[in-house]
């Protein structure tokens, strides 16, 4: 087992990454669960594979679960779905000092996560991710928040999970898509600011894909590991490091809001897409060669991952897609910064380009 700190100001919790930790999680997460009753939040499908599981170990522990099940997607990720799930865990009779269990993908951990940050003014709770993509990005680093009509993320907050338990025997019931969506995000560290993650994962990403035991907690262990340092350097987004962890995400965010934030496009697909995009801007601005964006996008299309806005069958053009980044985040004082890149492993935060140049390069990707 790999265990990650995650180390902020005046506090810190770990990662634990390994196998068999969810069929332990009684004894794992012991001294957060106080009461004889245990708070769980999850989806049906995780609820399929992994709530007898659970139980039992939370019985063997001495407790009870009681569940919360939402449906899959991001169409959880409500005003109605937060409002569901705080009136349910009041009637749990939640309190400040309680933990509530998010046990699933980043749907759940964000939904779970956001409801544990406004019941009460701010509860805990402990992220039991199921997917890759949730282990490697979601679960660590406190970003909470559901969806509106404007756009995804946009109401939220920063609130850290006291544990997370990245348990690897998860991914073995997770779909070929799922798994290769969340491959987007480990790419992604090697990017943005390791390139000898990068080389190696040119050579290990099918292993990795393919679940590897041999290679997969390496994957994930070196991935927790970056996001950590990023996050205790600047754990609410202020300096700017945080933001190079949105490598891909402008674009991606643009692309999942014209499909609907639906299964048309998963969210790793989205990402993967814009690191693309981001690599071939970078290009376009001299900042990187030809070859450093094409050999980028060979790596991501190899992984089986969508590397061409033309794969999403779209019938808007740049114009649109530019209109969705109205609403980003990290829209400041009417400007939209930017994660571009300098090379191989060299995000930066880019404040002077404009919408309008972003609309006439995605008109050109069509």
């Amino acid at each position: 087992m790999a265990v990650i700190p995650v180390s902020l100001s005046g506090r810190e919790y770990e990662v634990r990454i390994g196998n068999g930790l969810l069929k332990n999680c009684g004894q794992e997460a012991a001294d957060f669960l106080r009461k004889d009753i245990v708070p769980i939040v999850t989806d049906k499908n995780v609820a399929q594979h992994w709530r007898a599981a659970v139980e039992a170990s939370l019985a063997k522990a001495g407790k009870t679960a009681v569940w919360h099940v939402v449906e899959p997607g991001e169409g959880a990720k409500s005003w109605s779905g937060l409002e569901a799930l705080t009136d349910w865990m009041l009637a749990q009779g939640v309190e400040r000092g309680d933990h509530v269990l998010a046990l699933g993908g980043g749907v759940v951990g964000d939904l779970t996560g956001f409801a544990c940050a406004v019941l009460k003014r701010g509860c805990g709770f402990v992220q039991i991710p199921t997917t890759l993509l949730a282990q490697v990005d979601s679960s660590v680093g406190g970003k909470t928040a559901i969806n509106t009509g404007a756009g995804k993320n946009l109401i939220g907050a920063f609130h850290q999970p006291s544990l997370v338990l990245a348990d690897l025997d998860c991914l073995e019931t997770l779909p070929p898509r799922e798994m290769r969506a969340g491959y987007a995000e480990v790419i992604k560290y090697g990017i943005l600011g390791d390139a000898e993650f990068f080389i190696w994962l040119e050579a290990m990403g099918p292993r990795v894909i393919a679940r590897d035991p041999e290679v997969l907690e390496m994957a994930v262990a070196n991935s927790v590991a970056a996001k950590a340092r990023i996050v205790a350097e600047d754990e609410r987004e202020l300096s700017g490091t945080r933001a190079l962890l949105n490598l891909g995400h402008t674009f991606g965010h643009a692309l999942e809001a014209e499909t609907g934030f639906s299964d048309a496009l998963l969210h790793g697909e989205g990402v993967a897409i814009g690191m693309v995009l981001a690599a071939r801007y970078s290009a376009r601005r001299g900042e990187i060669s030809s070859e450093v964006a094409e050999r980028i996008t060979r790596a991501i299309h190899s992984a089986g991952l969508p590397t061409e806005v033309t794969d999403l069958d779209l019938t808007c053009g740049g114009q649109t897609l530019a209109d969705h980044m109205v609403h980003d985040k990290k829209m400041d004082a009417g400007t939209l910064p930017f994660i571009l890149l300098r090379g191989l492993g060299e995000a930066y935060l880019a404040r002077d380009v404009e919408l309008s140049d972003i609309a006439a390069f995605l008109d050109e990707q069509f």
